[in-house]
């Protein structure tokens, strides 16, 4: 059983709520969305794992059971080109639960015209696989979010 927690400070908003239908529909996977504080802060690993895949903008750790999480930092945060984040880790590293992964300021991407939603990902899931899933209230960083498994 993989237990998936917030990457970040905020409010669980569900996936439903996401303004880009790739992720409100589902089509990445199942999960969750944060709407984070509007202040800087750091995106923290949501479990223990390694560093599968790693942009300015978002991330994917996978754990030892295969179960890969993307955090996306913000929507069409990608067209950014990197300016707003920083990157704390690399490709390949193991990460803990908590443990600084990108450091940025959702205030800035919202001043900047991009939505600072942040989707929260099983991949290669079905929704039907993840249990207790949070699409509501005010989550802090290591909130469960989800289980998996």
């Amino acid at each position: 059983m993989t237990n998936v927690t917030s990457p970040l400070n905020g409010r669980a908003i569900g996936l439903a709520s996401v303004p880009d239908p790739v992720f409100s529909g589902a089509m990445v996977g199942p999960g969750t969305a944060i709407d984070p504080v509007r202040e800087p802060g750091e995106a923290v690993a949501p479990m223990d794992g390694t560093v599968l895949s790693l942009h300015p903008h978002a991330y994917v750790v996978i754990d030892d059971e295969g179960h890969g999480v993307l955090t996306h930092l913000g929507i069409e945060t990608v067209q950014l080109n990197g300016q707003g984040f920083e990157l704390l880790v690399s490709k390949g590293d193991s990460v803990k639960r908590g443990q600084p992964m990108i450091r940025w300021n959702p205030a800035a991407i919202a001043a900047a015209g991009k939505s600072p939603i942040s989707p929260v990902v099983a991949l290669e899931a079905t929704a039907e696989e993840l249990g207790d899933v949070r699409d509501s209230g005010e989550v802090v960083v290591g909130d469960d979010l989800f289980s998996w498994g």
